[in-house]
């Protein structure tokens, strides 16, 4: 049973100055870098985004690092700061894979404890050498089996929908082994380790149908829990659904300001201002959840579950919303193929169902709360 009155102290949800700072570098980088003819450009690339960039954020801004404690090649802040970049990597509609290297693969490997998997693997994420995924994460359980072959082990079995799954050049995966689940660490090669890029709606977001068959993989500490990770995955994708329907919400007002129908701007319409009113409060709520799932990740706080669920119901309906007005409110042009508005109403329909729909965590939450119990199988 969780406490109804988290403990997270209040000033912990408000922003600094340094993550003000961060934001307003963030900005300028991504308007001048990362516009939607950039995005467009680069998805036609083999690995769906631009490299040169992915090398300055590491390098010149060391976003891929700001988790990453300093002994393992990181700047030693904390998942607050992370999260401040991965809000504007949404609102840019960021094509690097971000969310499966610096949190989910990142985050399940400083959890499992492994000292030498950390020392080996997170100094060339922190400086962005390295891309990396995590697979077999479901909560169903994996489907990917080790077993041992000489004094090593390997993996056998698939795993679908794996993001960057094609690109990445570090798979950590929950496997199945006779003692129970365990994480290993591969680094996929062609004849042991088959890769299809499946076709997606979001095209911004890539991800792969991964087939072992008898890949080499090391063990990755002694547990193959992974429930963190995946609630640190979430907190960081709700970060990023703010940073979409923020940019959503800008773009609406700035258009409708302008935009005049009947020798008047559209958006001095009493009808147009309501629609927009709505909005504002669901990102202020969705705010509001992000902050709180963020500060208890930055805390590994035992309301972290609750805290990811809660943000991950509402921040995904927020963007739905978001995006929508975004299209609607724009007339015949938010409609076109060659406005950024589809892009957008793209992610925000994925997005919503990376990590289980806004349905399955109101059941989570309704178990972690002791409000209901999941019925016996």
């Amino acid at each position: 049973m969780y406490h109804r009155h988290p403990d997270i102290d209040p000033q912990l949800l408000s922003e600094t100055e340094e993550q003000r700072e961060l934001r307003m570098v963030l900005r300028d980088f991504f308007t001048e870098d990362s516009r939607p003819e950039n995005v467009r450009k680069h998805l036609a690339t083999p690995r769906g985004h631009d490299e040169t960039l992915w090398a300055r954020l590491a390098g010149e801004i060391g976003v891929h690092g700001l988790a990453i404690p300093e002994e393992y090649g990181g700047s030693g802040y904390t998942f607050a700061e992370l999260a401040v970049a991965l809000e504007e990597a949404g609102r840019a509609l960021y094509c690097g894979p971000l969310l499966p290297t610096v949190v989910l693969a990142a985050h399940a490997l400083l959890n499992s404890g492994d000292q030498q998997a950390c020392e080996r693997y997170l100094p060339r994420i922190a400086n962005g050498t390295l891309t990396a995924t995590v697979a077999g994460f479901d909560e169903d359980g994996p489907g990917v089996g080790a077993e041992r072959s000489g004094p090593g082990w390997v993996l056998r079995g698939t795993a679908d929908f794996v993001l960057d799954g094609a690109g990445a050049d570090l798979i950590v995966v929950r496997a199945q082994t006779p003692e129970g689940t365990r994480l290993f660490a591969c680094e996929p090669a062609e004849d042991t380790c088959s890769r299809t890029p499946r076709r997606v709606l979001d095209e911004t977001r890539r991800q792969a149908l991964v087939e072992f068959r008898g890949a080499p993989a090391t063990p990755v500490g002694e547990s193959g829990k992974v429930t963190a990770a995946l609630d640190a995955g979430r907190a960081a994708l709700a970060a990023e659904q703010v940073g979409g329907s923020g940019h959503a919400l800008d773009a609406t007002v700035e258009f409708v300001a302008r935009r005049e129908q009947f020798g008047r701007p559209i958006g001095s319409f009493q009808a147009v201002k309501h629609r927009l009113a709505d909005v504002l409060v669901a990102l202020e709520a969705a705010r509001s959840a992000s902050a709180y799932a963020t500060a208890c990740v930055a805390l590994a706080s035992p309301q972290l579950p609750v805290a990811a669920s809660a943000a991950a119901a509402v921040c995904s309906e927020t963007y739905r919303l978001a995006t929508a007005e975004y299209v609607q409110l724009h007339g015949g042009i938010g409609f076109t193929w060659e406005h950024p508005a589809h892009l957008y109403v793209r992610r925000a329909r994925s997005s919503e169902v990376l990590f289980g729909t806004a349905d399955q965590h109101r059941t989570r939450l309704a178990e972690l709360v002791g409000l209901t119990t999941r019925p016996a199988a």
